[in-house]
């Protein structure tokens, strides 16, 4: 049991309530879990708090994701988060937070980790195309789409879609000296002083099937990859090759600094493998595996992103070395957190477990709260959780179910 914290050094008074609750000094052990009876009395008046309340922390984020990379014992749980533009705004909105300051919402939910990228400052590969957003690295092509929430921007106008093999081939690759690797160095330092730890990579890195997928479409895609098609494999081994010299200098220039590298590829439907077992090993495993080479010969943890239903190929990423597995869509097949701790716990860190279709949508602050307690009780006895959303938050996303998950992260 943990002492609750007012942040902001206030007395939390409960609506409707006179008197508020407060401990100027830490209280005896036996009186009470304070953070339960404040949230419980916020729901009895059908209030959801609108502050990320949190208990006082013994432990860094860089210790802590340290720790919990190593099944060791944490004050408290890894928090990560990712969201849409809309829905970011309207939590900073709530939570009274800059927006104009990204880490300011970071901090005020309790994260513990940020990414650093290198800017493309190369020459320009592809034209422009007039209402679409281009990819400066990937050529890939994007429109805007709106809803009732908010917008995205969707993959179209696919530019290698029904290629020729020599236009596959001559297809633009960015230099690993076009990149801005004194700006990323500056930003590696600003988010340690900062004190957050630091990724480099993203669920793009290392993907070969979605990256792949918008540059010439899904199905070209998953033809060319599992008829091994010269120029397409060629495509995607220039590819790898930029982004592992670009992480490699970037880990040069900031030893000591970096916590983990952090790659995706998505392998699975709701309810099966998007690929057999059989072309993961031949063709995308030899090539993955030289990222988690990389990540060894630096002494870093190293997390892969997987989507949808994908535990079918964890016995190989333990055996090679990958330390964790990021999203686990609990709605998945064999994706829940009870299956993927009775077959995994202690051997690979999980990362999410809080689908994003689900309650934290859909269903109310309190079944939110409840869903991430559960997911606590079971993820957390193993050591190794990180707790955090499935995906990026929707823009549907009710804001009191936000910070209802985060509240529930930090008791």
């Amino acid at each position: 049991m943990g002492w609750f914290l007012f942040v902001d050094t206030k007395p939390l008074a409960v609506p409707g309530e006179s008197s508020s609750i407060s401990f100027k000094q830490e209280p005896p052990r036996a009186i009470l879990d304070v953070g339960s009876l404040i949230t419980s009395r916020w729901q009895e008046k059908g209030v959801t708090p609108i502050k990320i309340y949190k208990f006082p922390e013994s432990m860094t984020s860089k210790e802590r994701i340290a720790r919990t990379f190593n099944y060791e014992k944490v004050d408290r749980v890894s928090i990560g988060y990712e969201d849409n533009p809309e829905i970011n705004r309207k939590l900073c909105k709530a939570l009274g937070v800059k927006q104009s300051d990204p880490l300011a919402l970071l901090k005020c939910l309790g994260v513990d980790y940020a990414g650093v990228y290198a800017y493309y400052t190369g020459p320009s590969l592809f034209p422009q195309i007039p209402n679409r957003n281009r990819n400066a690295i990937t050529g890939a092509v994007t429109k805007c789409v709106t809803n009732d929430y908010g917008s995205y921007w969707d993959f179209c106008d696919f530019p290698l879609k029904n290629a020729e093999p020599e236009d596959i081939a001559a297809y633009p690759c960015p230099s690993p000296d076009d990149f801005d690797y004194d700006r990323a160095s500056n930003e590696v330092r600003r988010l340690c002083d900062e004190g957050f730890a630091v990724h480099l990579g993203n669920p793009g890195m290392g993907d070969i099937l979605n990256v792949t997928g918008t540059i010439m479409g899904v199905e070209d895609a998953l033809v060319n990859i599992s008829t091994e098609e010269d120029a397409t494999l060629g495509f995607i081994d220039r590819r790898i090759a930029m982004e592992l010299a670009l992480t490699e200098r970037l880990l040069e220039m900031n030893k000591g600094l970096v916590d983990f590298l952090w790659i995706g590829e998505d392998l699975g439907t709701q309810h099966a493998p998007l690929i057999s077992l059989d072309m993961y090993r031949k063709i995308l495993r030899p090539r993955h595996q030289k990222y988690i080479d990389l990540a060894k010969a630096y002494n870093l943890p190293i997390i892969i992103h997987t989507c949808g239903s994908s535990s079918w190929v964890y016995e190989d990423f333990i055996e090679m070395g990958i330390n964790g597995v990021d999203t686990l869509q609990p709605e998945a097949t064999n994706m829940s957190p009870e299956y993927l701790v009775s077959k995994y716990g202690g051997r690979l860190n999980f990362r999410g477990c809080i689908s994003t279709a689900g309650v934290l949508a859909y269903g109310s602050a309190k079944e939110t709260e409840d869903l991430c307690r559960k997911t606590l009780e079971i993820m957390r006895p193993c050591g190794g959780y990180h707790f955090a959303p499935t995906h990026q938050i929707q823009d549907n996303t009710p804001v009191e179910n936000i910070i209802a998950m985060y509240n529930a992260a930090h008791r």
